[in-house]
């Protein structure tokens, strides 16, 4: 990193986290103390207020960076976020991204505006995403509202499996949205498990923001931001043959943990929640795919070809 760009990026870290030792700086930047109170005396020089204190360097209070210069890398993936997002998200959101694309644009010099567009049309970012229907759009509104105000939401939820059509009425803080594989979940404190559950937009009806505000915990708060939605602790091992080795090697299927060869084509383990996960994929690869385990899908599998050869 060049002076002149360590320089801004001094400014831009006591901007966005307050005041820093010169240490705690020299650590950041790769350099010495030494340098980084040249560093602070070349700020001043410059007018830039930059002020020592007991808890270490810190810009004058009101002093705010005017807005940068992007870099073409830079804008460009700013500018793909924002169409990604625009495309994924409801009204709202979608205004909100295109405002956000015209003020980069805006800054952005000509030339570089020009290098800009060209090189984001020549990247296609397709977003996993597809488009929710209405009723779930409304859910995520709703509850990004709820989240934001620490507001306990109200509705039913029902399960789709086969043989279990159970439907019950909960209570929960709602602490994150995850979106994985298409699928919205909400990560919630559920009143009625009396623990942190997750669960799937799709199978929640009714949903209202009620008046209870709720006050976060910090270990439910870590949990919404790092667990994933459910625990996939069933194992399904396969074995394919040699001529789908390939194809199975380059496939990016999710529920995929592992991929071995061996002497008799490809060994592959997958980690779902429930069969339903792996059905559809497992069977499309029709005769090049024999299951070790679980009993229970090699079964659903025959009785599955069985049905079809009945039909035709």
């Amino acid at each position: 990193m060049n002076r002149t760009d360590r320089l801004m990026a001094i400014v831009l870290e006591l901007q966005a986290n307050g005041p820093r030792r010169a240490e705690d700086l020299a650590r950041a930047f790769e350099t010495s103390r030494r340098t980084i109170y040249r560093d602070m005396q070349a700020l001043a020089e410059a007018g830039v207020p930059v002020v020592a204190g007991d808890g270490g360097w810190a810009l004058d209070e009101g002093y705010f960076l005017p807005p940068m210069a992007f870099t073409v890398d830079e804008a460009t993936l700013l500018l793909l976020g924002a169409n990604a997002v625009a495309g994924s998200f409801d009204a709202e959101y979608r205004a909100a991204a295109e405002a956000a694309s015209r003020k980069i644009q805006a800054v952005l010099p000509d030339a570089m505006r020009a290098r800009v567009d060209s090189l984001r049309d020549s990247l296609i970012f397709v977003s996993g995403l597809m488009p929710s229907p209405p009723a779930e759009i409304e859910a995520q509104r709703l509850l990004r509202r709820a989240i934001l105000r620490q507001q306990t939401v109200r509705f039913r939820y029902f399960t789709r499996y086969p043989g279990d059509g159970r439907v019950s009425l909960r209570d929960a803080d709602p602490y994150s949205l995850v979106c994985l594989d298409g699928t919205w979940y909400l990560t919630a404190y559920c009143h009625q498990r009396k623990d942190m559950r997750t669960f799937k937009l799709s199978r929640m009806e009714a949903l209202t923001v009620t008046a209870r505000v709720f006050e976060p915990v910090a270990e439910r708060t870590a949990r919404a931001r790092h667990e994933r939605p459910g625990t996939r602790d069933i194992t399904i091992r396969l074995l394919f043959d040699e001529d789908a080795a390939p194809w199975v090697m380059e496939d990016r299927f999710y529920y995929i943990e592992q991929r071995e060869t061996v002497p008799d084509g490809v060994a592959v383990t997958l980690r779902v929640r429930h069969l339903d996960e792996a059905f559809q994929w497992v069977m499309g690869w029709g005769s090049r795919v024999r299951v070790i385990e679980p009993d229970e899908l090699r079964l659903r599998l025959r009785d599955e070809a069985r049905a079809m050869l009945e039909e035709l």
